[in-house]
Order: C-alpha cells, then structure tokens, then sequence
C-alpha cells in the first residue's frame, strides 16, 4: 500500500512554532479561510493548522476541512517557499462547501505562493 502523509518535519508542532508564524505573518485571506505565512531557515515548508470550535462545531465536519487542507498541502509543498504556514477558519459558512469547493479555495490559496 502507497500511504501518503506528512512527516513531522512538515508540521508544526509546538506552541512557539505556531508563536513565531503570527508574530509578523504575511497574511492571505480567502472565502472563510485564513492563510498566515513567515519564512524560515529550514530549507522546506512546513504548515500548522488552528481550527476553533467557534466556527465549526462539530469534529466531523473540523476534522474532514483540516484533512483537505494537509492534503492540498501535501501535493504543494514542494513547489512552496521555505515558509511556516498557519490556516485558520474565519467564518462558519466553510462547512457549506462541497470538497471540490473546499479544493478550490485551497488551492487558490496556494497558488499566491506559487504564481
């Protein structure tokens, strides 16, 4: 089987990484989704996620949303600078979206690094 994941050094996993990324961020807002960036001197990308219950209740639908987000990651990471990226949500009408429209936001967010 061809299991596809992140590894650990693609992520962010401490309090101080997430502490670093929105200090002095260059941000990107879309449709209900938040992009935050810095660079860093680790020669790769590296993403955090920060999802509050605030604007999607349920675990289902917070988790299903972060699962597109470390996927489209995941098939752009290695065209992306060395950056820490952080997403987060700003509005509750993302669980609204289909995948393919979540897709699509997502990757328009990535597409401002790329392009």
């Amino acid at each position: 089987m061809n299991r596809k994941f992140l590894p650990k050094r693609s992520r962010l996993l401490t309090a101080n990484e997430f502490v670093f990324v929105f200090k002095n961020p260059e941000r990107i807002k879309i449709t209900g989704i938040t992009l935050f960036s810095r660079s860093n001197q680790l020669g790769h990308p590296r993403i955090g996620l920060a999802i509050s219950k605030k604007y999607i209740k349920h675990a289902y639908e917070r988790n299903r949303i972060k699962r597109y987000m470390r996927e489209t990651f995941r098939i752009n990471q290695h065209n992306l600078s060395s950056k820490d990226f952080v997403l987060t949500i700003n509005s509750k009408e993302i669980i609204h979206f289909k995948n393919s429209t979540l897709i699509k936001e997502l990757e328009k967010l990535w597409c401002h690094h790329l392009c």
